[in-house]
């Protein structure tokens, strides 16, 4: 009997092969004609997760389903689910709202960074500080940045080097990556801390077939040259998936004219850019130890150098050349990155596939180091030292799935952490005394989730999760998910309710930094950020599952929001942080998919997010009210693809650069929003080399996100594919 379960990485369930295709331009690997494959959905762009179709063939363990022989299936459609609860299951029988992404979605749109991909997905705003590499912050459904859990083949992959525990996306490119599943609304009743807006659960892509190597070249606008080779496969009991990319970035200017005017910019300073250099490997090894126990290894390695001239160095610039403080020119700042991910995983299935377990082992590393660069105005060298920050997590967990056949199945689980947090600074300015801060935590968490259905109309999952931290205490989160198939319509009513919390970081907790002029110090009595929330929506299959369409309404109230607080006196400034705000955020997302033709996809997207400080009333940093995503996809004849995408985001309160009032508060300035047309093509010439091209903002929209940043103009890139 083939093996029905291969390889769950973390706490995702993983069919053996991820991917529907290799590559859009890539070699299609052979496909089982087992009666019980589930065929991979022919749509090839972005779109959120819609009902199934009313034919699809579901997974084993709930009465009346079909099952999956998971060997033969190439990936799992994006109508199924992995991530909402902990295992495969149709996205219709649960209430989450989400968005599903394959690969073949990722290499359609040639979108070559995670920042890019997300950035056009419902109930997110993307904000990326200037060009590739830039600091990128995720807003979720208008909660902030660091309430939103990033995962990475089960390895929890938010960052514990920076000041709030954000994700940070910058360094985070798409080779690889087989499938991103986006749940929104709060998921702690299953991720736990940090899980508050929603969870960001990504897989890498594995190897299944013959051995395929492939190298890609890419070159266009901004310096760029892109090379990235691999290849993938299985042999017997092993199989294999291994990509290294090199990504480069040079020339690209940050900094809007109108700031460069107030700063009286010379011509030098008008076209000084940025330079990004990033290398990263990513590795996925599987091995089939019998038919029901399996061994998986992923590793993610990233290694990246930054330079950057942003509105900041100019402004040092200018006042250093008025004599009003420093003695800088030619100021750049200097960011380089080592990160490592690293997780391995157990699987066995009993029982005849009743009971299904696996456990994990995981470990993540980063290191970061900043600095200024440049000369004085007499053209000696800065010595500035770098700023270090140091982060390290380990992660064991374990989870079983009882399959109660007719009556549903029962989830529980266990996970513990250690994370550390090391920061120090050298003379990194004139002002500034070294400074050294070490801390460290331990995190442990029980869930259990029941899930099931009554007579194929009424299905849901309840779940609760108890988390122990070692420094900002317990705390015990919960969620159900219900959702109401209303029997011959194709139409399904989804709602979700739950809670949510989110820990202070490290840094908030314990910084100790004390220079000549100001001070900022850590609160270690800070408590966890709480939310509940909640969403109701509708969806809608017509056509013969050919058009779909929905919408879901969604209400998020936060207490204890952790936010700076400041104190002066004496010329001296102290930083320091407490639970000092509320907020109220709601709004609404919708979709619509129509598969005009068996070659041509339409798909667009619709958010209205309002989002505000419960306690002042007013509209809360870089939250946009409106986003509209446009996105089509054809195939006209074989090999040749072609997708446009249209986004349009809306302005949004944010902290300016410049003011002449002296206002710097955190949303005193508002961008203008900006409208993008993007085009890519690829044309498949044989089996072994396909060409591509892509234009990105065809209408050279000029536009900040955030405030101060200039994003990309218009700008082109090309090049090949060599397949084996």
């Amino acid at each position: 009997m083939r093996l029905k379960t291969l390889l769950l990485t973390g706490s995702s369930l993983l069919l053996v092969e991820t991917t529907a295709v290799w590559a859009a331009d890539a070699p299609t690997p052979a496909t089982s004609t087992g009666k019980n494959t589930v065929a991979t959905k022919a749509a090839a762009t972005p779109a959120t997760t819609v009902p199934a179709p009313q034919n699809a063939p579901v997974l084993a363990g709930v009465e009346g389903t079909q099952a999956v022989q998971a060997r033969s299936a190439q990936a799992y459609p994006d109508y199924i689910t992995v991530s909402a609860a902990r295992r495969p299951m149709r996205a219709d029988e649960i209430g989450t709202a989400m968005t599903i992404v394959t690969e073949k979605q990722i290499l359609t749109q040639q979108r070559r960074t995670l920042t890019d991909i997300l950035a056009r997905q419902p109930g997110l705003n993307v904000v990326r500080s200037g060009g590739f590499g830039g600091t990128t912050s995720i807003f979720m459904r208008g909660n902030n940045a660091n309430e939103v859990k990033v995962r990475l083949d089960g390895m929890d992959i938010n960052d514990g080097s920076s000041t709030s525990g954000a994700f940070d996306a910058a360094q985070f490119v798409t080779d690889g990556m087989g499938r991103i599943e986006i749940l929104r609304g709060p998921q702690s009743g299953l991720y736990g801390a940090d899980a508050m807006a929603g969870v960001i659960d990504i897989t890498t892509a594995q190897g299944q077939g013959r051995f395929t190597p492939f190298v890609r070249v890419e070159g266009g606008s901004y310096g760029t040259f892109n090379q990235v080779m691999g290849a993938r496969g299985s042999k017997g009991k092993f199989h294999y998936n291994v990509e290294l990319s090199h990504y480069r970035q040079d020339g690209f200017h940050e900094i809007p004219r109108y700031i460069g005017r107030y700063f009286g910019a010379d011509k030098e300073q008008r076209h000084r850019g940025d330079r990004n250099d990033n290398r990263s490997a990513n590795i996925r090894l599987g091995y089939d130890v019998t038919h029901n126990f399996d061994l998986g290894l992923t590793a993610r390695l990233i290694q990246s150098n930054l330079h950057t001239y942003s509105s900041y160095n100019m402004e040092d610039e200018y006042y250093s050349r008025l004599g009003y403080y420093g003695d800088v020119s030619s100021e750049r700042e200097h960011t380089t990155q080592n990160q490592a991910i690293v997780r391995g995983t157990a699987h066995l299935s009993s029982f005849g596939g009743r009971f299904d377990q696996v456990i994990g082992l995981g470990y993540m590393t980063g290191r970061r180091s900043w600095t200024e660069t440049g000369t004085t105005l007499e053209g000696d060298a800065l010595q500035y030292d770098p700023t270090y920050y140091r982060t390290s997590r380990i992660k064991i967990d374990w989870h079983g799935t009882v399959n109660l056949d007719k009556y549903g199945s029962l989830l529980v689980g266990a996970e513990h952490f250690h994370d550390t947090f090391n920061s120090n600074q050298g003379n990194s300015a004139p002002s500034s005394t070294p400074f050294s801060t070490s801390a460290g935590m331990d995190t442990t968490a029980g869930y259990g989730q029941y899930q099931g259905n009554w007579n194929k109309i009424l299905y849901g999952a309840a779940n609760i999760r108890y988390d122990a931290n070692s420094r900002y205490g317990n705390y015990v989160t919960w969620r159900v998910a219900p959702a109401i198939h209303i029997p011959h319509s194709g139409t399904v009513i989804k709602a979700s309710a739950g809670s949510g919390f989110h820990g202070p970081s490290l840094y908030q907790l314990f910084a100790n930094q004390i220079s000549t002029s100001y001070a900022e110090k850590g609160n270690p009595n800070l408590r966890a950020e709480r939310l509940i929330g909640y969403d109701v929506g509708v969806e809608q299959t017509l056509a013969h599952d050919k058009l779909h369409f929905g919408a879901t309404w969604y209400e998020n109230h936060v207490r204890n929001l952790i936010q700076s607080v400041s104190s002066y006196e004496n010329y001296y400034s102290t930083y320091s942080y407490n639970n000092v705000a509320r907020a109220r955020m709601y709004g609404v997302e919708a979709y619509l998919d129509w598969k005009a033709l068996d070659t041509l996809d339409f798909n667009l997207n619709y958010t209205w997010t309002h989002a505000r400080d419960a306690s002042t009333g007013q509209e809360l940093q870089r939250r946009p009210q409106h986003k509209f995503n446009f996105n089509t996809t054809w195939q006209p004849v074989d090999g040749l693809s072609l997708s446009g995408n249209i986004l349009y985001v809306s302005g949004a309160r944010d902290m300016p650069v410049i003011s002449d009032t002296y206002q710097y508060c955190s949303t005193c300035g508002k961008d203008h929003g900006y409208f993008t047309i993007d085009l890519a093509a690829s044309y498949k010439i044989n089996r072994y080399v396909t060409v591509f091209a892509r234009a990105d903002n065809l209408l050279n929209r000029q536009y900040e996100s955030p405030i101060g940043y200039l994003q990309p103009g218009r700008a082109g890139y090309g090049g090949f594919t060599l397949n084996y």
